[in-house]
């Protein structure tokens, strides 16, 4: 039985992200002079997010205005090969928390400010993927164990707003969910029938067909009424009924239209379209969530307050908690002591898990196990700005999340996810699970 799986060799690059921008990936080889075992490579690509929350991680960039206008990663790249290499090399790969633990000491800061979670994340998942390759097992069941074999209901992004396009929807992520699909292969059929009669729709009613940063569409509207409206229109075109076979889910990304000078949540697309300034105060978005919720078959809301309002979260949990589900992304950071903040002030019942958040795979754990202990549900996330490394689709398996948030069924950087998990499926077979997560919580509760 292998016991002890070197570190070799460690190598950072440069690469572009979904957006054109620089990225951090990571080469990790293990093994080389063990009797009976060539040298494994494994490589992680690190994606990088537009809303992100103020407290995560810090994602390093040069601030170079002659390179990639400020945008490269050219000194998280060198403390991969450098500070990082140095940490890791000849450790053994199979213990990934102390790997993760050298790689954090190197760090030496809470945030990663020193080297840069793009650094860091990118190291620890290379050296996860390259052990998992040594021991000829397929991601997922590596970190998740042999028994693993529950696929994630996609939360499939088909209409874009907020800071991932440039139209007038002010909520940033209007989402379908394939809750009353038979396996996940079927889930993702009806999503893309869905996404694909959505675009015939659209270009009817002269709308535009173009797409935001995670390929959903992102046309001009009103409100987010006449948003929602549209998807129901195409739900129902294909012949599915919005609440039974179809949930809806929304990225409200709260704190990106929060105001402090005003102390409130400014909409500026649809004050363009009303001509007149559209103000809310936290009781108000809650109001105005509770009224959406009454018209729309929505499942889950996500950043539904900013990231600083505690006492805002503690109103909507207590007011919605108990027919919806209430998503921190910014509120939480994928990290464990804002989340036991959360889990201890009774905010939310749900957390967002994005590992470049945080800076590590065992981080990234950790934070998943502690929402399942408290009975929150975890789920796995995609950034704005993608690659086509499909890590995400193995960790959501892995860790039975059971939702899967990664973008619409339209660039290669997201539907890299999606076919990686259908791949899954097709090799777990009659073994595989699938279930809605909301008629799990239904069951638990009765």
């Amino acid at each position: 039985m292998l016991r002890y799986l070197p570190v070799r060799k460690v190598c950072g690059r440069q690469i572009l992200d979904s957006r054109g921008n620089p990225t951090v990936a990571v080469d990790v080889t293990v093994g080389e002079g063990v009797i009976g075992l060539e040298g494994c490579t494994g490589t992680a690509m690190v994606p990088s997010g537009a809303s992100a929350g103020k407290f995560e991680a810090l994602e390093l960039r040069d601030k170079n205005k002659e390179r990639y206008l400020g945008l490269s990663v050219e000194k998280a790249v060198e403390n991969v090969n450098t500070k990082l290499a140095d940490a890791i090399l000849g450790e053994n790969a199979l213990c990934q928390r102390d790997i993760d633990a050298r790689i954090r000491a190197a760090d030496g800061t809470e945030n990663k400010t020193s080297l840069g979670a793009n650094a860091t994340l990118g190291v620890s998942l290379a050296v996860a993927r390259a052990a998992a390759s040594a021991l000829r097992l397929p991601l997922y069941q590596y970190l998740g164990g042999c028994c693993t074999n529950r696929l994630p209901v996609p939360m499939m992004n088909i209409l874009n707003g907020g800071r991932h396009a440039d139209n007038t929807a002010d909520i940033q992520e209007f989402m379908i969910m394939p809750v009353g699909a038979s396996c996940f292969s079927e889930g993702i059929r009806i999503c893309v029938e869905i996404y694909q009669v959505l675009k015939t729709i659209l270009k009817q009613k002269n709308m535009t067909t173009a797409v935001g940063d995670e390929g959903g569409f992102a046309p001009d509207v009103e409100d987010s009424r006449e948003a929602l409206g549209l998807i129901m229109e195409a739900v129902r075109h294909v012949g599915y009924e919005p609440g039974k076979d179809i949930g809806i889910a929304i990225d409200v990304a709260a704190s990106e239209l929060y105001d402090p000078e005003l102390d409130a949540y400014y909409f500026p697309g649809e004050s363009r379209m009303r001509e007149k300034k559209i103000l809310r105060d936290a009781r108000e978005m809650v109001d105005y969530l509770e009224q959406l919720l009454d018209e729309f078959p929505i499942v889950s809301i996500e950043d539904g307050l900013s990231e600083d309002d505690w006492e805002g979260w503690k109103m909507m949990t207590q007011r919605l908690g108990d027919r919806v589900q209430l998503v921190g992304d910014d509120l939480f950071v994928t990290n464990v002591k804002r989340l036991h903040c959360g889990i201890r002030l009774g905010v939310a019942n749900a957390i967002l898990i994005k590992g470049n958040q945080i800076g590590t795979l065992t981080e990234t754990l950790d934070a998943v196990r502690m929402a399942q202990h408290a009975g929150y549900r975890a789920i796995i996330s995609h950034r704005s700005g993608e690659t086509e490394d499909p890590f995400i689709a193995d960790l959501a398996v892995a860790v039975g999340a059971g939702q899967i948030k990664t973008g619409a069924p339209c660039r290669s950087d997201r539907n890299a996810k999606y076919n990686r998990l259908l791949w899954i499926h097709e090799y777990l077979g009659e073994q595989s699970r699938y279930q809605s997560p909301f008629e799990e919580w239904k069951n638990k509760e009765s």
